[in-house]
């Protein structure tokens, strides 16, 4: 156990959904945190509302290399070490591959697959001279796919194996790396998909429990915070998702997929449908960050 009062925490994402939820629980516990976002405005807010010298944030896109190697350096010079990276940022984009927007399917794999490579190439020197943890925000998504959500699917599983290679080669360096894998999580970015999709909540209906459960953000950073102190190889939230790791061979059988491809046959023409009447594949808040 590494008590979470005695370390330095870089997470990116840092101003909305589990990651200001995580920066809020980390810093009530002790912890000196360093905090990026895109959201300069929401950023500055959160960080005024924690207070104290504990707290540095900087705005950088994840994309940016060069942003967050800035970020980094910020943090040794402020804090004098890294202990922890929470590779959290991430986003999702609206419809089928035949009509998602093609640029916002390329913003999701820039943002959750490379802002992850960018976060870990820049924090990991730090990293490797504290002997710390780096933990690769993956999803339940890296093991049960679904229709409508390619770019997110595709991106959470590369970051599960980006995980596991990272593990393999700084495991003789004493650093740790784990991978957290969420289900549906009371986000902004959930419910944003909600208010915008009513397909989306058609999908859901179809799902199996606890397929379909959704769970509070405060129960998925305690489960973060439980795995940042034990420095632990796989973060479940629920506990039940778990079992989907195991269950992945099974789930691509045709058997299984067959009820999911019926059911797509309904949710993904109403899906692209009104993500034609939205005129964007991804949330507003995601479209309004990029303008």
């Amino acid at each position: 156990m590494v008590a979470i009062h005695s370390q330095v925490i870089f997470i990116t994402g840092g101003a909305h959904g589990i990651g200001a939820a995580a920066a809020r629980k980390l810093h009530a516990q002790g912890a000196k945190l360093v905090l990026t976002d895109l959201d300069q405005a929401q950023l500055t807010a959160l960080a005024d509302e924690l207070g104290g010298d504990r707290v540095l944030a900087v705005a950088a896109d994840v994309r940016d290399l060069g942003a967050m190697q800035a970020a980094a350096k910020q943090a040794v010079e402020r804090f004098g070490r890294i202990d922890t990276v929470v590779a959290n940022a991430g986003i999702a984009s609206y419809g089928s591959v035949l009509n998602v927007d093609p640029e916002t399917f390329k913003r999701v794999i820039d943002v959750d697959v490379v802002g992850v490579f960018n976060t870990v190439r820049a924090a990991l020197p730090a990293v490797i001279e504290r002997r710390g943890y780096v933990l690769i925000v993956s999803s339940l998504a890296a093991f049960t796919p679904l229709a409508g959500m390619a770019s997110y699917d595709a991106a959470k599983a590369a970051v599960e194996h980006f995980a596991s290679a990272l593990r393999q080669e700084v495991a003789y360096q004493g650093v740790e790396v784990g991978s957290a894998h969420m289900g549906w999580i009371d986000t902004p970015m959930v419910r944003d998909v909600k208010a915008d999709l009513g397909a989306f909540g058609a999908m859901l209906a179809k799902l199996p429990w606890p397929l379909n459960k959704t769970t509070s953000v405060d129960e998925c950073v305690d489960a973060f915070i439980e795995g940042i102190e034990g420095r632990r190889r796989r973060v479940y939230c629920p506990r039940w998702v778990a079992l989907f790791r195991w269950l992945k061979p099974v789930l691509t059988l045709r058997a299984v997929e067959a009820p999911f491809i019926k059911g797509a046959a309904t949710i993904v023409p109403q899906m692209d449908a009104e993500v034609a009447a939205l005129g964007r594949s991804t949330s507003a808040h995601n479209e309004a960050l990029e303008k």
